[in-house]
């Protein structure tokens, strides 16, 4: 696993993502209570930034088409959405908050 630095912990809303670039990937960082949550920036079904739409009860929702997409596994939960998005591994250390895009939570391969 290589973690890198996404942002500090004191960036994320707690009720929308913020959009953040690790390596080469588009991230979105959400939380949900005291859980962080790192997925892929791009939601599966119109190919739009996640970190656009609300955050919400471990769930995002895609701003354009209102596909919503469960933070732990990134798999959708509401349509017109119907394949995952990429999860990362995140860690939190000191306040700041990093992120493994090498490796995927749930085996789907970032567009």
């Amino acid at each position: 696993m290589a973690f890198a630095r996404a942002c500090a912990l004191s960036d994320v809303p707690t009720d929308e993502a913020l959009a953040v670039t690790v390596d080469r990937y588009d991230v979105a960082i959400a939380r949900d209570g005291d859980e962080v949550y790192a997925l892929q920036d791009l939601c599966s079904h119109a190919s739009v930034s996640l970190s656009e739409g609300e955050v919400a009860d471990c769930t995002i929702e895609c701003w354009l088409h209102g596909s919503t997409f469960d933070l732990r596994t990134g798999k959708p939960t509401g349509l017109p959405a119907t394949e995952p998005v990429a999860t990362f591994p995140v860690e939190v250390r000191d306040g700041d908050v990093f992120v493994d895009v090498e490796t995927t939570l749930n085996g789907v391969t970032p567009a």
